[in-house]
């Protein structure tokens, strides 16, 4: 038993420190993508899908929706209440928050599509909150360090090796809630909290919000293919939805900044070519 938690917590680490380490390194575009993979769900689906029959899977994954809409109400009270408090005090009221709400919305009826309909409609409120906050952008370039990649890492690897193997004796609604838990907004909103201030903190937060549709199709994906067609056929499926879905985002986020900035950018562009010694043509000598 010790030994396979620890070969699972040592692998989910290296999968998130690892992709954590690459959203840095692949550019703002593909590293944008990247970083809205399923890195904490991927790893503990991963094992699941390995070990544990059709049923099992399907009600975790469903329990992992019912979790993904509590984490909307974990992100909604940080952003609500890190303004006032400290880091820990705010995690901890958000944790506080998300604990009853998971466990509460696990008992909610309706199977997937209910869940789907009402992680949107929670979504609808976090945006309404943002708005009316007028959350101040990030002036500087938030950089995780080595701590941050670490302590992350870890957490997600203890919550993996937990709910894949001692969790899964208590069924699967624990495995799937568990999978589920915030523990890369916990860690963002905490380092950022105390490097940077609560202003970049809680607009990280409030802009991870959306990202997390990702983690829904993974989830989505999951509930819906396992049992018809092969268990790693599932998760490759699920990866793929969740990267779509990423990669959708990522652009609908460019095209908005293009459609608001765009004029700005095609002047300086203009300028730049304007003053650019090699697009300015030179005097003919033979004049």
């Amino acid at each position: 038993m010790l030994t396979v938690l620890l070969t699972k917590l040592i692998a989910t680490a290296i999968v998130v420190i690892g992709v954590s380490v690459s959203v840095g390194k692949l550019g703002p575009r593909l590293g944008g993508i990247l970083a809205g993979t399923p890195i904490v769900l991927g790893p503990g689906y991963f094992f699941m899908l390995q070990d544990w029959p059709t049923d099992f899977i399907q009600e975790a994954a469903l329990a992992t929706l019912h979790a993904l809409i509590a984490t909307l109400l974990f992100s909604i009270s940080f952003v609500l209440s890190a303004k006032r408090a400290g880091a820990l005090a705010s995690l901890g009221l958000a944790t506080l928050c998300w604990i009853p709400a998971a466990y509460l919305f696990s008992f909610m009826p309706g199977g997937v599509a209910v869940a789907v309909l009402v992680y949107g409609l929670v979504l609808l409120l976090a945006e309404v909150i943002k708005r009316a906050l007028a959350l101040d952008q990030p002036t500087v370039v938030a950089t995780s360090g080595w701590f941050d990649l670490v302590l992350r890492g870890l957490l997600a690897g203890v919550l993996v090796a937990v709910a894949t193997t001692v969790a899964t004796k208590s069924g699967p609604l624990l495995s799937g809630l568990l999978v589920g838990f915030p523990v890369g907004l916990f860690t963002i909103g905490w380092t950022l909290h105390d490097r940077y201030g609560a202003d970049v903190a809680r607009a990280t937060v409030a802009a991870a919000q959306q990202g997390m549709l990702s983690l829904v199709a993974f989830a989505v994906v999951t509930a819906v293919l396992v049992g018809h067609v092969p268990p790693m056929v599932t998760f490759c499926f699920a990866l793929l939805a969740s990267l779509a879905v990423s990669a959708t985002l990522f652009m609908v986020s460019q095209w908005r900044v293009r459609r608001t900035y765009g004029h700005l950018l095609d002047s300086a562009a203009t300028g730049k070519g304007k003053s650019s010694p090699c697009l300015t043509k030179p005097p003919n000598p033979e004049r």
